[in-house]
């Protein structure tokens, strides 16, 4: 149930850009995690789609009722406006995994220098 792209911009048209400098300093486009065409329209409508969801404002026409309807019911998103928010807040909110190659494996014996026994004394050279 796809809209028109320029249907859902005339119904969640914002008065201001929206810009997140804390999770996407680089801007969206530069993140490596949205489209260009999903960067726009992020960019375009995500300061009244963050409105929406912080119920800051209430909805005006229907495309935003289901709108808060699926941020309320957890409904799965059905049009690209509702799936990018939708991506938006699991690469904001969730935790990150990180992965590092290096391990905590004790390297194999023949790494290892070789141990000097205290023990035994040193041989003394003589000139």
């Amino acid at each position: 149930m796809d809209m028109n792209i320029a249907e859902l911009k005339e119904a969640f048209t914002a008065s201001k850009s929206f810009y997140d400098d804390l999770n996407f300093p680089q801007g969206f486009s530069r993140s490596g995690h949205f489209t260009l065409l999903e960067s726009e329209l992020l960019q375009q409508h995500g300061h009244l789609l963050k409105s929406l969801h912080d119920e800051k404002l209430a909805p005006v026409n229907t495309y935003q009722r289901k709108f808060v309807e699926m941020l309320k019911n957890k409904r799965p998103p059905e049009n690209r406006i509702e799936k990018i928010w939708h991506k938006y807040l699991s690469l904001t909110t969730r935790k990150h995994k990180i992965h590092t190659l290096s391990s905590q494996v004790k390297p194999p014996s023949h790494y290892e220098s070789p141990k000097i026994n205290e023990e035994q004394p040193v041989a003394e050279v003589s000139s």
